[in-house]
């Protein structure tokens, strides 16, 4: 695909943002009463580089991100 910079910036940010999102509501949903609060902050940072990772590497695959101009 032939997008600008600024497009293929924009397109990472918001898989930045949504990977936050998910990885928030996995921390969220993974923590225990009693429990100690780091445990959901590793689970959702975890869940967060996974999230991030996949949609890179979708998006690398379907060309977004690539530099061809063809």
């Amino acid at each position: 695909m032939k997008l600008s910079f600024g497009v293929k910036v924009l397109i990472v940010v918001i898989c930045a943002l949504v990977s936050v999102i998910v990885g928030a509501l996995a921390g969220y949903l993974s923590h225990e009463p009693g429990a100690r609060h780091r445990h959901a902050v590793l689970f959702g940072g975890g869940v967060f580089i996974g999230v991030m990772t996949l949609c890179l590497t979708v998006l690398g695959s379907l060309g977004v991100l690539s530099t061809d101009a063809a």
